[in-house]
Formats: C-alpha cells, structure tokens, sequence
C-alpha cells in the first residue's frame, strides 16, 4: 500500500473574506482591568467548528495541567450550551446564572472536582441570557474570574465566532485552537486564527491542537495543511501545541462521565494530552 493521501482541502478557501461584524475597539484590545494576577496565566481553547472533541480537551488537559502541580480552574465559557458539568457528572449547586445575577461572585459559584484535582466555574446550559451578554456584563464577568486566585484560568469556548467568543479568545494569552482532519474543521480553525489575529493589539501564543488524529503521521499531515495556509495567507508560523491519536478509551470515559486521565490513565489519548500539558508549562 502506498502513502495515505493527502489532505486535499483546497487552500483558497481560506483567503476568502470573513464576513463578520466589526467590533468596537475596546473590544479588540485586551483591557487593563481583566488582567489575571501577575502567576496566573489565561488559555483559550477553540475550535471554530462543534464536534471536534473541544470540551473534552479542555477537561483533559485541566487534569493534566493539575496533576503537573499546576492550581487550575476551568471557566466553562459555551454561554449558552454549557456541558463541562455533564461531561464530568458533576451536579452543581451555583453555576453561572448565579454570578451573573449578581447573587454570588464567581469564586462563590466554583465546584471542585476531587478525583480530578481541578476547579470548575460551571456554565448554564440553554440560557439565551447568557449567550447574548452584552459587551460590558462580559468585560466585567472576565475580570471578576481572572482575578481568581489559581495558577492557570482555562477558558472553554464555545464553537462559532460571535463577538463574546472573539472577546474571551483576545482576553487569553494562549490560544489554543482544537481541529481534526476534516476539511470543515480546518477552515474554520483558520478562521478562528485570522480573527483572534485581527482582534488582539500585538502577536499573541496561538497554537494548533490537532484532535482524533488516526495516527501520529497523519496528524503532522493534518498540521501541516493548516500551517501552510497560515504562512501563505497571514504571514505567521502556526505552532504545533500537539497531536492526541483516536483513541475508543475516550468515548468510553465521556459515556462514563469521568475524566479520561482518572479512568483510563495509561491509554494514547491520556499520553497525548499529557505531553501537551508539559509543552505549554
């Protein structure tokens, strides 16, 4: 058998103009008030595209990065179609809506997931309120759990490229952006990309995250396609933050509600992740 054929998503898309809407300016620079404390350190993970396995990283690699020694708090930011707490069968007693009515702080409303070593500022799933923040309530909810005190605030974004989700990824200082080898995926990870470009005053840390990959190789090809199309049509390098293989244990830890590394410890998928969480420390 020959080599595996190459991704043959066609480049030119990606030049294609993005219609979206453009943003006030306070909205495109990160505001002095939202910095984190000076240890702690803000990482989005996007993905464009739903379905790519972008909340399941997010959660992995909170474990990951907890049991690296790092004090972690994941901020399920999906306004409106929140699912870190279904993922890790949790049944919160506070979750966002409560911070947002003002009836708690956020630090009030975070749970703590035990057996995984991390915290939990859980969504509100289905609340249109939510999702449709106006700009300022979102400036004000970021800076309240920035100022938390943990080591790295992980932000969990939702598919799609509204302004919320544009404003939550300009308010991280890594970026990093979950895509597999569907042509759909990688499109819409270049878009997410170019506006994150366009939305932040200075060249921020963005990094591509390669998910579901058949193999090593293939995912380095996968990389690669999205890399080359950075280069040619942003002018930028696109760093590989790394490669998790297919891998059933992960279905099965999802079906489970438990986190990947606490049920299946040993498999591909957990080493991947694991490797990634070394990477970015």
């Amino acid at each position: 058998m020959g080599p595996p054929p190459r991704n043959r998503l066609d480049t030119r898309m990606m030049d294609t103009e993005i219609k979206t809407p453009n943003l006030p300016a306070r909205l495109q620079t990160r505001a002095p008030e939202t910095r984190a404390l000076p240890w702690a350190r803000k990482i989005a993970v996007a993905s464009g595209k739903g379905g790519v396995g972008k909340t399941w990283f997010a959660i992995t690699l909170a474990q990951a990065l907890a049991q690296e020694g790092a004090r972690v708090l994941l901020f399920d930011g999906d306004l409106g179609l929140a699912n870190v707490d279904i993922q890790l069968g949790l049944a919160p007693a506070h979750d966002l809506s409560a911070v947002l009515s003002g009836r708690l702080s956020a630090a009030d409303a975070i749970s703590t997931v035990p057996a995984a070593g991390f915290d939990v500022l859980p969504g509100r799933s289905g609340s249109g309120s939510i999702a449709g923040l106006a700009p300022a309530r979102l400036e004000t909810l970021l800076a309240e759990v920035f100022r938390t005190d943990y080591d790295i605030v992980l932000l969990d974004l939702g598919a799609g490229l509204d302004a919320g989700t544009r404003r939550m990824t300009a308010s991280a200082d890594t970026l990093l952006v979950v895509a597999t080898d569907e042509p759909t995926s990688l499109t819409d990870a270049y878009a997410v990309l170019k506006l994150a470009a366009a939305d932040r005053a200075a060249p921020g840390d963005a990094r591509l995250v390669v998910n579901q990959a058949a193999t090593l190789a293939a995912g380095r090809r996968t990389f690669e396609t999205l890399a080359r199309a950075c280069q040619q049509f942003l002018g930028s390098q696109l760093p590989l933050a790394g490669i998790v293989r297919r891998d059933d244990h992960v279905r099965d830890a999802i079906r489970r509600q438990t986190p990947l590394l606490t049920r299946h410890p040993g498999c591909h998928a957990a080493e991947d992740v694991r490797g990634i969480a070394r990477g970015i420390l």
